[in-house]
């Protein structure tokens, strides 16, 4: 019985290329001379320390960017709150989202259990397994899936005929 697994996967060496052209810029570019920001990855959270709001949104700005150059979604990245850091400084989080959460999945298995499609779904830890009779009825999941307008970037892969 053919199927397929939805994931949503981000790969974190390419997630540290993209910091370390982020360091690598804020180090010549002109507005951030004699500015204390930077960025650090650990596990699955980036820290974000910028001198004021206007340096932070820039280097949102940054992430973006080096995030699309390293081919990487960046809507993987989930934006924690601003707080103060110490002196006039500001800090933020930010998450980068690993697997699908039991709420997105669940909104998923729903959307395509509506949609009346002759595919069963199943929930596996952080992804999904989508098995069907036909092929023609995986893809037309995929595509259902796909028109859903999810931010959170999705991989569809492991598609066994």
């Amino acid at each position: 019985m053919p199927s397929f697994d939805i994931v949503s996967k981000t790969d974190v060496a390419e997630v540290d290329n993209a910091l370390a052209g982020i360091t690598r810029e804020i180090g010549t570019r002109f507005d951030f001379k004699g500015a204390k920001c930077s960025i650090e990855r650990k596990d699955n959270e980036l820290t974000v320390l910028a001198d004021d709001q206007l340096k932070l949104d820039q280097m949102h700005e940054l992430l973006k960017v080096y995030f699309t150059r390293r081919k990487l979604d960046a809507g993987a990245l989930d934006y924690k709150t601003v707080e103060k850091a110490s002196g006039n400084t500001v800090r933020q989080v930010i998450v980068v989202k690993q697997g699908l959460d039991q709420e997105l999945a669940k909104k998923i298995v729903r959307g395509i259990k509506d949609s009346k499609m002759k595919v069963q779904v199943a929930i596996q830890g952080d992804e999904l397994r989508v098995t069907g009779k036909k092929r023609d009825d995986l893809q037309e999941a995929i595509a259902f899936v796909k028109g859903m307008k999810i931010e959170q970037p999705l991989q569809y892969e492991n598609f066994r005929d």
